[in-house]
């Protein structure tokens, strides 16, 4: 079998880093870490090619050399899933899907003709069992959970790792926690299940003997799930690797936001290569906290948390919500303000989307306040739910909140509120030559022909006179910014403009 897996284009968002991504030379964020494990899955003999459309378009070679094709995606990836799915069927292609989006959705996608659903641990192997005797059936899925610590390490040379920011890898699955609009818990359970340290170290290694010279994300919905294991097995086991390294590699992940009740364990995180931490902090009010059943995120000050993460040496990125049931005028106010105080340069504020398989889904339908299907895009300022403050104040609210936080102006301000909070481990990531062809590009971008310039020269000469050595730091948030504001004004304005 020569099997071709398909990863499909996304549209521009904040997570893209499109506009960023032009500044260091690359094409995508990071390689598609499921494809890539489902390949190792795969028979050794059979022949597997990559074909991440996001980074180059498909190639009729690669197609017309395929018996099969394998597919995957998120809700995002809805639409250029259903237009490769159709070009593949169209080129007499056997086409198997699975993955999240087909997971939640596959009944919408009728001319598949293989669906591999929840985790691939589980049904891929009878798949492949039933294809080796010529029965193989339309759909295999499962309730159970696999154990990761059997889940081989990913394919990495089946990638271009020169065309990505970053890479991933997965330490474990499952959140502990039930927040009301997440569909974390429904795919992967409440339990969080965790691969080895010395497993993830393999995996490490492996990148590393392909060359990869980047940052590397922990693609966990919340490494700390399990903090005993973490502590305990993955931690020591990065710090010992690290040490083995000829140079320091930077970690990024996600946690819940309870991680700054553990000072020892963020110590060691930072002492082990972690420099950044995504957190869904969601919202100041804590009635829509209560609502929503984000436990973890009450009856606790939250502006301490991010600064005392940040005080430690760990960038906080939040993600922010608004639209809940409990949400009032003020809350959009409220909201910048919180972003601005926090110093979260990266704050991803989203309106709520109701997924399929989650309590909130299931609540609204009881309501009859369910619009239509979430669009996962968190840059078209869509909502498929009936908002109690209704749409077009909320819709107007969401507009002010995205202007006010990535305007020059208070976007840069922000800048200078984390880096003089941030306490990042002394032993830094070495600049390389394309750093060097980013900052002469933020020259001539942002400080010659932006709008931004007078903000770009004001950071770049306080941090030059407060702590030049976040010098770095400084140009890589100011190019991550020129992204989030293209992206709002390129994307959101012009979306919500025509919606």
């Amino acid at each position: 079998m020569n099997i071709l897996l398909i990863n499909p284009a996304c549209p521009d968002t904040f997570w893209s880093y499109t506009y960023a991504l032009r500044f260091i030379e690359k094409k995508a964020t990071a390689p598609p870490l499921g494809l890539l494990t489902v390949a190792a899955m795969l028979p050794a003999d059979w022949g597997k090619r990559l074909a991440d459309l996001q980074v180059a378009a498909l190639d009729p070679a690669d197609l017309a050399w395929a018996d099969m094709v394998f597919i995957t995606g998120m809700s995002i990836q809805r639409d250029a899933a259903r237009e490769i799915i159709a070009r593949c069927k169209a080129a007499g292609k056997v086409v198997v899907a699975g993955g999240p989006l087909f997971t939640m959705e596959y009944a919408f996608y009728e001319q598949v003709d293989h669906f591999i659903l929840n985790e691939a641990e589980l049904t891929l192997p009878p798949f492949l069992a039933d294809l080796a005797q010529g029965c193989a059936k339309r759909l295999y899925r499962t309730r159970a959970f696999a154990d990761v610590r059997q889940t081989p390490a990913p394919m990495w040379a089946l990638a271009d790792l020169k065309r990505y920011a970053w890479a991933g890898v997965q330490y474990s699955r499952g959140c502990p926690y039930d927040c009301e609009f997440c569909n974390v818990t429904t795919l992967l359970g409440r339990q969080p299940r965790t691969k080895t340290g010395a497993q993830v170290v393999a995996e490490l290694d492996g990148l590393m003997r392909q060359g990869w010279q980047g940052p590397i994300f922990f693609v966990d919905d919340n490494l700390i799930g399990d903090r005993p294991a973490a502590r305990k097995d993955l931690i020591p086991a990065l710090l010992a690797w690290q040490q083995t390294q000829h140079r320091r590699v930077t970690f990024n992940t996600q946690v819940s936001i309870n991680l700054a009740d553990d000072d020892t364990l963020v110590h060691a995180m930072v002492q082990a290569g972690f420099s950044t931490v995504f957190v869904g902090i969601e919202t100041p009010d804590p009635e829509s906290l209560a609502e929503c059943h984000k436990n973890q995120n009450q009856k606790r000050d939250l502006l301490a948390d991010v600064k005392s993460l940040q005080n430690a040496g760990l960038e906080v990125q939040g993600g922010f919500i608004l639209g809940f049931d409990n949400d009032q005028p003020a809350i959009f106010q409220k909201m910048v303000d919180f972003v601005q105080q926090s110093g979260v340069v990266t704050a991803m504020v989203g309106l709520l989307q109701s997924a399929p398989g989650t309590q909130l889904h299931d609540r609204l339908i009881g309501e009859g306040r369910l619009a239509g299907i979430s669009t996962g895009d968190n840059a078209d300022g869509t909502t498929n739910i009936v908002p109690r403050m209704g749409l077009q104040p909320l819709r107007q609210g969401y507009q002010y909140v995205l202007g006010q936080i990535y305007s020059p102006r208070l976007y840069y301000q922000r800048v200078r509120s984390f880096l003089r909070e941030y306490r990042p481990d002394s032993r830094q990531p070495r600049i390389r030559a394309l750093h060097v062809r980013a900052f002469l590009r933020s020259v001539l971008k942002l400080g010659v022909i932006g709008r931004e310039r007078v903000e770009f020269w004001k950071l770049l000469a306080w941090t030059l006179w407060c702590n030049p050595t976040l010098f770095p730091d400084a140009v890589r948030l100011a190019i991550i910014g020129h992204h989030y504001r293209r992206v709002y004004e390129d994307r959101v304005l012009t979306t919500m403009a025509v919606k």
